[in-house]
């Protein structure tokens, strides 16, 4: 045999000795194990306790076990792979337990009937009674927030981005900077003090414009970054064929982003829906259904689940609708997310040849 041959039958002595793949399986299921050895050792009772021991364990155990066997420097890059997931369950778990419990709780009285009819002459310590009137309510004001709120802000991102230069645009970047951590009851209040000037009674166009208060900063920042990703060299092609500088915004920069600023606005939609602290201020509530947002106290999702769970104490009809306007919202936040996520997929930029 040839020296050629023998030499090509020798391992490769570039790569070095790994971890298989389902170590990392292994090295969990090990500290979720000593987790809970220790919790029980320790007279630990609460899953948080548990849950950060096999936590910090896995970690540990993922850098100790990866330095002996692979090295130090692959061991760093595990132990950084490992705080990843680490985190990643701390954000899902937590998350995921909400969602299960609301389901949980929520299905109880969540049917059609619930759906369809609104609380009317129902007291709220009785049984029976639905979310009809709220689910109107919401729908009516978030669509009027959005309808004002939307185009100001993509018309004021459009404006920073192309148009932005001097200390107006500076004025204007500092104020949507500072609108984005509004609290809400300030929006609230804002509002009020003008109705309380005009002597106005509430109603649900006002909780509107406070929504849109808080969804306009929101779109500002999701369309300004999404204007920015478009490539200059579009901009430039279109202005070198003489095209004015609005309509290259118009058919050209506009449409290429549409994708990212419709996923922004529905973001921000998704936002506002849940608010209950302007609402509560300048809308109302509302038993009976209202379907003009421009006269009269009007319910609506997150103003209905907090006064159903105000009183709630010692009424379990109470205290079961709220939970299930709770998982109506949650849904309805859901759907918006999807709904977001199928525009940004549907219109995004097509690539190949």
């Amino acid at each position: 045999m040839s020296h050629a041959a023998v030499t090509d039958k020798r391992p490769s002595t570039l790569q070095g000795a790994s971890l298989p793949k389902w170590s990392p399986w292994a090295i969990a299921a090990g500290s979720i194990a000593l987790g809970l050895g220790i919790s029980a050792a320790a007279g630990l009772g609460s899953n948080i306790q548990w849950a950060l021991i096999a936590g910090v364990l896995f970690v540990l155990g993922t850098y100790v076990i990866a330095a002996r066997v692979e090295g130090r420097r692959q061991a760093k890059d595990r132990i950084a792979t490992s705080l990843v997931w680490v985190a990643f369950l701390l954000a899902v778990v937590p998350l995921a337990s909400l969602v299960w419990a609301t389901v949980q709780r929520g299905v109880k009285v969540l049917d059609v009937y619930f759906l369809t009819h609104s609380m009317g002459v129902v007291a709220d310590s009785e049984p029976g009674g639905g979310i009809y009137h709220a689910i109107i309510g919401s729908l009516e004001q978030v669509g009027l927030a959005t309808v004002i709120g939307a185009p100001i802000g993509v018309l004021t991102a459009i404006y920073l981005v192309e148009y932005g230069r001097g200390n107006l645009a500076r004025a204007v970047t500092f104020f949507v900077d500072v609108m984005t951590g509004i609290p809400s009851i300030v929006a609230g209040l804002f509002i009020l003090s003008i109705m309380l000037i005009f002597d106005m009674q509430p109603f649900g166009f006002a909780g509107s414009l406070a929504l849109a208060i808080l969804m306009m900063p929101v779109v500002v920042r999701s369309t300004e970054e999404m204007l920015k990703l478009v490539p200059n060299e579009l901009r430039e092609a279109s202005l070198a064929l003489g095209v004015p500088k609005w309509r290259t915004i118009l058919k050209v920069v506009v449409p290429t982003s549409i994708g990212g600023i419709i996923t922004g606005v529905m973001l921000a939609v998704a936002r506002i829906a849940g608010e209950t602290a302007p609402v509560l201020l300048l809308v109302f509530g509302n038993p009976f259904i209202n379907n003009n947002p421009f006269e009269g106290a009007q319910a609506s999702l997150p103003l209905y689940i907090y006064q159903q769970y105000a009183q709630s104490a010692g009424s379990q009809p109470a205290y079961d609708r709220a939970w299930a306007a709770s998982l109506t919202l949650i849904a309805f936040v859901m759907i918006l997310n999807l709904v977001a996520r199928g525009i940004a997929r549907w219109k995004a930029p097509k690539t190949g040849r």
